[in-house]
């Protein structure tokens, strides 16, 4: 009996002994907390790029118009609106002097910019862009000396082929980005605001917010408005000559009739 117990004890102890030295040769586990801290970073980087690739679903599930909600817009803080009468054209050699910069209603060139999924590398004529925001669409402009790279490059994934959205620098604008649609605009500072994602779901082609329904937003092409050389943005500010905003239209020019129909002027316009 006493030896059998005595081998016992010998035999727990050196069974103790050996796990200790195992553990101890074990040290910290450096390969485990890699592929952990590995783990987390990648599902940080999924989550990110889902709520950046699903903020245009999202906001349209909570910003579309509705018979209940025709302007959904309203709601979005830092909205500003006014509101403009329509139809109102100026000839291509005539400016107008806009109460708003940019501006987003008012009189306008007879000839509307392109607006199909278009991003101008350069500052456009306003009078021009205006007239796109009378058909429905979506300007975002931007301060060029403010936005640029990553910045710039989330901007452009909001407009590229996405009909009645149009994108160009504005220079020397008072906030980094700025979004017009006919009657609204927002000013946000950065391009993950989601908040343009509320203003483009809310407004763009919204029919209860826009004069012209139904309005084409293709290019008209060379003699009217050419994508491919649109007239160029003038930084100086409109001299004496320039059109009110209470204007009521230049003899001779494009004038609308619905449905993206333009009427020949009666008589020719000249660039």
């Amino acid at each position: 009996m006493a030896n059998g117990t005595k081998k016992k004890g010998t035999s727990v102890k050196g069974l103790k002994a050996a796990r200790n030295s195992v553990v101890s040769q074990r040290g910290v586990p450096w390969g485990t907390i890699v592929a952990v801290v590995a783990v987390v970073a990648l599902a940080a980087a999924v989550i990110t790029y889902y709520m950046v690739q699903s903020a245009p679903k999202r906001a349209a599930a909570a910003w579309a118009p509705t018979a209940d909600n025709p302007d959904p817009s309203l709601k979005i803080p830092g909205i500003v609106t006014t509101q403009y009468k329509g139809s109102v054209h100026i000839l291509p050699t005539e400016r107008v002097a806009y109460d708003k910069t940019p501006p987003y209603g008012g009189p306008h060139d007879g000839y509307w910019a392109a607006c199909n999924g278009i991003v101008y590398p350069k500052a456009v004529r306003t009078e021009n862009m205006v007239h796109a925001l009378e058909h429905g669409a979506v300007w975002i402009a931007y301060n060029p000396a403010q936005v640029t790279g990553d910045g710039l490059d989330k901007l452009k994934k909001r407009v590229e082929g996405k009909q009645y959205t149009m994108m160009s620098p504005y220079p020397g604008l008072d906030k980094p980005i700025s979004l017009q649609s006919w009657g609204h605009q927002l000013k946000v500072d950065n391009a993950d605001d989601q908040r343009i994602d509320e203003f483009i779901t809310a407004l763009r082609t919204n029919q209860n917010t826009y004069p012209e329904v139904g309005a084409s937003c293709d290019a008209l092409g060379a003699g009217m408005f050419d994508p491919d050389n649109p007239p160029a943005f003038d930084p100086a500010p409109p001299g004496p000559d320039a059109k009110p905003m209470n204007y009521q239209g230049s003899t001779g020019t494009q004038q609308d009739m619905g449905n993206g129909v333009t009427a020949t002027p009666a008589t020719p316009t000249s660039r």
